[in-house]
């Protein structure tokens, strides 16, 4: 089964979609399965981690500015690689199995959409087989 989700960004940051992808697992009706989120955008990703504090995720935008900075040498015309780089140590999908109709997620992990570029309208994908 799948399922679609738009959502509003803001310039960077991380969007918690966990109860989304909660709703869909419920939605689908598959009690032993998998469910892998999308993102069909090469400026944003999906990732898993503590979503508890939200230092974590303000920690990890810190790192990935460091790690890619906005470089004068950079020669793509829209003036965006650090998210293309960003994006792409990300990634654009995760996967979290399904056990007894609940999501196999650690007691300290979400679900994140990653915003590397927007604001902007984006969407992203999720599957559950």
């Amino acid at each position: 089964m799948l399922f679609e989700h738009v959502l509003r960004t803001p310039t960077e940051g991380f969007t918690d979609i966990t109860q989304f992808a909660r709703e869909a697992a419920e939605k689908s009706g598959i009690t032993d399965g998998i469910l892998t989120i999308y993102c069909p955008h090469t400026t944003a990703g999906v990732t898993i981690n503590e979503n508890t504090d939200p230092d974590v995720t303000t920690d990890m935008l810190l790192g990935l500015k460091k790690a890619f900075p906005d470089r004068v040498e950079f020669l793509h015309a829209e003036g965006n690689s650090a998210a293309h780089l960003k994006a792409s140590i990300i990634g654009s999908s995760v996967t979290v199995i399904i056990d007894k109709g609940r999501l196999l997620l650690g007691v300290w992990q979400g679900i994140y959409f990653c915003e590397f570029d927007g604001p902007r309208t984006r969407k992203f994908f999720v599957k559950v087989i």
